[in-house]
């Protein structure tokens, strides 16, 4: 049973029900800005007889999305939506405020008008369904619900035929993916709609801009026993995406098999006149569930240091450094002296079964000979450093039950899962075991090697974070990290939800002398350009990238300490898409910015009227004059400011500025 711990207020207003079989019925945002329509269409015009069910979306009173057909691919079966009448429709409002343990705000009202739509084949084999609506100020989404019924004991799905049928030709910025079966890592594109190739995939979510119009992201959110969706080019229309789920691994010819009744997860346009107002949107999380349970207090965003990115190498130590207890503690020697919560010991830690792929085929709830598993976590928590434990997905699935008890008894806080790189119903599934099974043994999670989040974080707050980003990590073996790539991701993967990406590298290099390398690996940007990335990104559990020898002795390490993990408030104060960007955030009385660019250097103007009055100190982490050239370079500067000032700062090609402004005493 769901139970809403964090629910604060909430109001449900219920209207009554429409007259039967009407062509059309509507619903607005509560400013009035956004308007869904629903109609049933036979030809072109709307018709209380029954057709096609269609929606169209305005913003603004200007046209987003034009009739755009909505319906189920049933195995066998007719498609359901293609003829039918709207039976019957209720309004209602849902006005809530809830707070949350980790994000972007702590605090989030979930307010939105919406609508449910019961609807009604014309002809054999007359089977009933539900549309449901969700329209906000900065967004609109919609689901189907099928309830149980003769001819729906179990539902098994082909695909949708939902559309989204733009009312314009538009930029986007499209993540292509292979397969349904890859990871979610790797460029984001800027390509025209009509010249989305029709044979490729896109991943969710997309961001496009309607020129004059609007910014549009479409993504789902409360994936749960269902097939992750995608989107694919129609051809015949070029300003027209169709929805594709993800087959069935064993049987490609179904996506969905679930008994009824069964709803879908929500289809979600965010929408707003800037980028930025999206990136500050919480509707995705607003479209789930609240916590599935109410003991929460163990569950702590925080900052970790990680053995992975340096190759379990260290310099300057007195003992040989590898996949081994001394050097496990070096990290966390690490964690304890830069103030992080935790220490991350990834993957090579378990002992080895025999073979499996990136490292599956261990045993999860033992440790290999070179790591003294009670010496290492002792030796944490006399530092008050907490452990997390990274498992590849199919050792988790087949041993879970047995190491999850294990870890909560080990004094292990949480869980790293990796590899999964799908999201078949099956996999969905997974997730959700997972996600229960470790808040039963008080575990949080990092879905790593995932697809995009949905929103499961409102329902399980244990699960803090996911990767399906191409992050630093892909400096080890490509030149594909690059700062463009960057701020290309804030305007994109972001808007999903939190991202694994692991930011910090220090040991930053210019374009011409980059080298992928797997021992202490380089960066591409400036030292303030990583610095600002634990403000621009989003991720409640923060893997802090570099080697503890990389960070000794810089004065961004103070930075770094400082800066929080989880916030109560994000505004974003600048941007263009793909060019730059500049994001606020609040914890408490103190706020930090950050600002990063791709490879054109900008001057951008930072106006702090979002202080509250009164003074304060900036302590200011920017580019150095020759940054562009030595990109280690940085200053760190101190100013007294408030409410009323603009801070002007320049950032160099690749370049950044972190801002850590704290009351004046």
């Amino acid at each position: 049973m769901r139970t809403p711990a964090f629910l604060l207020t909430a109001v449900l207003i219920v209207a009554g029900g429409a007259a039967a079989q009407t062509p059309s019925v509507a619903v607005s945002s509560p400013d009035g800005q956004i308007q869904m329509t629903f109609s049933t269409l036979n030809g072109n015009a709307p018709s209380p007889q029954g057709g096609q069910l269609v929606y169209t979306v305005t913003y603004h009173g200007k046209p987003v999305m034009n009739a755009s057909a909505l319906g189920l691919e049933v195995e066998n079966q007719p498609v359901l939506g293609a003829n039918v009448v709207i039976d019957s429709s209720r309004r209602s409002r849902i006005d809530e405020t809830y707070t949350l343990l980790a994000g972007k705000s702590k605090t989030v009202r979930n307010l939105c008008n919406t609508l449910a739509l019961e609807l009604r084949e014309t002809q054999a084999p007359d089977r009933k369904f539900t549309v449901e609506a969700r329209v906000y100020d900065d967004g609109a989404a919609f689901r189907y619900v099928v309830p149980e019924q003769e001819s729906f004991k179990e539902l098994r799905l082909t695909n949708e035929k939902t559309q989204f049928v733009f009312a314009k030709d538009a930029t986007t910025y499209p993540l292509v993916l292979q397969s349904y079966q890859t990871s979610w890592e790797d460029d984001y594109r800027t390509v025209a709609l009509s010249g989305i190739h029709p044979a490729s995939l896109v991943a969710l979510p997309l961001l496009t801009e309607l020129p004059g119009v609007a910014f549009v992201a479409i993504t789902e959110a409360d994936l749960d026993n269902y097939a992750g969706m995608y989107l694919k080019h129609n051809e015949k229309n070029p300003r027209e995406l169709d929805a594709r789920l993800s087959p069935n691994v064993d049987d490609p010819s179904v996506s969905v098999v679930v008994k009824t009744p069964a709803p879908s997860p929500w289809r979600v346009m965010m929408i707003a006149d800037s980028p930025g107002r999206l990136i500050e949107s919480n509707i995705v999380i607003n479209l789930n569930p609240p916590p599935a349970f109410s003991d929460t207090g163990w569950i702590k965003p925080g900052k970790a240091s990680w053995d992975w990115w340096s190759g379990n190498e260290a310099e300057h130590v007195n003992f040989e450094p590898g996949k081994n207890t001394a050097t496990e503690k070096h990290y966390v020697d690490f964690a304890a002296n830069s103030g992080f919560e935790y220490f991350l010991l990834d993957g090579g830690w378990a002992a080895r079964l025999g073979g499996g792929p990136n490292g599956s085929g261990s045993d999860i709830t033992k440790p290999q000979p070179n790591i003294n598993m009670p010496e290492l976590l002792a030796y944490a928590k006399s530092k008050h450093v907490k452990v997390w434990l990274w498992a590849h997905w199919r050792d988790v699935d087949r041993q879970m039950n047995e190491a999850f008890p294990l870890y909560e008894k080990w004094g292990v806080v949480g869980v790293k899962v990796d590899f999964m790189n799908r999201d078949d119903q099956w996999m969905v599934d997974f997730y959700h075991r997972v996600a229960r099974l470790a808040a039963e043994h008080h575990l949080m999670v990092d879905f790593h090697g995932a697809y995009k989040p949905t929103g499961m974080r409102r329902t399980y707050p244990n699960v803090l974070t996911r990767e399906s980003v191409m992050g630093l990590e892909y400096n080890k073996w490509s030149a594909r990290i690059t700062p463009d790539h960057n701020v290309m991701l804030a305007f994109t993967r972001m808007l999903a939800g939190p991202m694994d990406y692991t930011p910090g590298g220090f040991r930053n290099a210019t374009p011409a002398e980059f080298v992928p390398r797997n021992r202490f690996p380089m960066v591409m940007g400036t030292r303030a350009h990583q610095t600002a990335l634990f403000v621009v990104f989003e991720s409640p559990f923060e893997m802090v990238a570099d080697d503890p020898e990389a960070y000794a002795g810089q004065k961004e390490l103070a930075f770094l300490r400082a800066v929080p993990a989880s916030w109560d408030e994000t505004r974003v104060l600048n941007g263009m898409v793909g060019d730059y960007i500049t994001i606020g955030r609040r914890s408490g009385k103190e706020w930090f910015v950050g600002s990063i660019t791709g490879s054109h250097a900008e001057d951008i103007d930072i106006p702090l009227e979002f202080l509250p009055p009164g003074n304060f100190i900036a302590e200011i982490y920017s580019d150095a004059p020759d940054s562009g050239e030595n990109p280690t370079h940085s200053v760190m500067r101190e100013e007294k400011v408030d409410r009323t000032m603009t801070l002007k700062a320049h950032l160099v090609s690749g370049g950044g500025e972190a801002i850590r402004i704290r009351p004046a005493q």
